[in-house]
């Protein structure tokens, strides 16, 4: 299953287990069984970012896809299918 992660300050699905930064996610599917499974990948690959990162910011601000995806955030399957139609990059 793909999601689109997005950085939120406010409300938030998941968070990051190394900075507590928080993000909307936006599911291409809408099995509560599928979320909860993804949810743990989500959450590792926020922890993850941090061991790839070289710079001050660890998680990409203009939202990304998990898994990645090549093409825009906002054309994701995730985007499309989750609801993120008020998507600016």
């Amino acid at each position: 299953m793909q999601v689109l992660c997005k950085i939120s300050n406010t409300v938030s699905d998941v968070r990051c287990k190394v900075c507590g930064q928080g993000f909307l996610v936006y599911w291409s599917r809408t099995s509560k069984t599928e979320q909860d499974a993804t949810r743990r990948q989500v959450i590792e690959a926020l922890a993850n970012q941090h061991n790839s990162s070289n710079s001050a910011q660890v998680h990409p601000r203009t939202g990304f896809n998990i898994p990645e995806w090549n093409g825009l955030p906002s054309f994701s399957a995730a985007a499309l299918l989750g609801g993120a139609h008020n998507w600016s990059v």
